[in-house]
């Protein structure tokens, strides 16, 4: 079980050095830990032929140093600096006492039974405080293997402090050896692949992000909206809700782009992107539909509710200039609402096209306006509200 053990470390340390090596998340460190936990069973299995300066004291200095790496790693994964002296004071206190009780299997049992679960239980902290990570599942798989781990190493070293220890040396067999031994390499394996499914997981999101987010102003983009918008008006056909969409566009924005160059112009995109957020409810979606125009969902909204939002919109970015270098630079913009109580689910983009028409309505009458455009055939009935 012991070179099960480190091979079992050894391959995992392999396959984590292949995943994502560019990245910063931890798993170099991971990989790290791993190798130094297959070196510490390796010198395990040479008790009684290597030295025990090297079986005994650098061994359990080694799987100090693995439990070290690991919360190395999950500080790395959260983003924060590595927490030096918690990874260091263990070590040292491991490698003291065992150089110290090096001729007392039942001391060495106590020792490992309260340094190495506290060390684990300071990734536990590291893991879920101050806040929980948003990669629940691999967290959780990982948390159950170093729970089980410390409830081990802790009840090994309870068996040492009350006597009640069933074997004299590592290496005798014994239920208690066995079990230790077992789920030694059982968490290995399941803690590694914990880990690297949190990598996974926040790099499905991210990916995510990217297909449906608009890299520029972090909204949400033209694809992912026009699935939310289909999604929207069917719910809101069944529930016979109304739902409005207000489309607008930033007057002039060639010229800023003109004036103040096109830095200038992606900083006023960001700006408005921000002010409109601010102004929206939680279930509204803000969107950038194209260029300088944005698009925003209003679920359960009315005409009368829409067109106030609508004015709200435009005032804020009215009155918020955008900050540059070179100066304030102000911004205005033009509004198109649409408002309908659909009645069925196939609606299309009929929507849109109501709200185009009410912007270039509000364009044609001298921009920073709101219009409204007629109800969108949504179904038979579809009124507006």
């Amino acid at each position: 079980m012991l070179v099960m053990t480190a091979a079992a470390s050894f391959a995992m340390a392999g396959a984590m050095g292949a995943v994502r090596p560019h990245k910063r998340e931890g798993v170099g460190l991971w990989a790290l830990a791993l190798l130094l936990h297959a070196s510490c069973y390796v010198l395990y299995a040479l008790r009684g032929v290597a030295p025990d300066w090297a079986s005994v004291v650098l061994a359990n200095t080694l799987l100090s140093g693995s439990f070290a790496l690991t919360l190395a790693a999950v500080e790395q994964f959260q983003g924060r600096p590595q927490p030096w002296w918690r990874m260091a004071v263990p070590l040292v206190v491991v490698a003291a006492l065992f150089a110290w009780f090096i001729d007392s299997y039942a001391a060495r049992q106590m020792v490992s039974g309260t340094v190495l679960p506290a060390q684990l239980l300071l990734v536990l902290w590291a893991l879920w405080r101050p806040h929980s990570p948003e990669q629940r599942r691999g967290a959780l798989l990982l948390s159950v293997c170093v729970l089980i781990e410390v409830l081990l190493l802790a009840g090994r070293g309870w068996l040492a402090l009350t006597g009640r220890m069933d074997n004299t040396g590592l290496l005798q067999i014994s239920p208690s050896q066995s079990v230790v031994f077992v789920m030694a390499f059982v968490t290995v394996i399941l803690s590694s692949l914990g880990f690297i499914l949190m990598t996974k997981d926040r790099a499905d999101a991210a990916n995510l992000r990217l297909a449906t987010h608009d890299p520029l102003t972090g909204v949400v983009n033209r694809r992912a909206l026009l699935q939310v918008l289909a999604r929207d008006v069917a719910q809101a056909a069944r529930a016979r809700t109304a739902y409005a969409l207000v489309l607008l566009d930033i007057d002039h924005f060639k010229a800023v782009n003109d004036n103040h160059g096109h830095l200038a112009g992606d900083q006023v995109l960001r700006h408005v992107a921000q002010v409109l957020g601010t102004r929206l409810r939680r279930q509204d979606l803000l969107s950038r539909y194209g260029g300088e125009e944005f698009l925003v969902l209003l679920p359960d909204t009315d005409l009368a509710g829409a067109l106030q939002l609508a004015e709200a919109l435009r005032h804020a970015v009215q009155a918020t200039p955008c900050p540059h270098a070179s100066g304030l630079i102000g911004v205005t913009v033009s509004l198109g609402v649409c408002a309908a109580r659909p009645h069925g689910p196939d609606c299309g983009e009929a929507p849109i096209e109501s709200a185009d028409q009410a912007l270039y309505a509000a364009k044609a009458a001298g921009r920073n306006c709101v219009r409204h455009g007629p109800a969108p055939d949504c179904g038979a009935g579809a009124d507006v509200s």
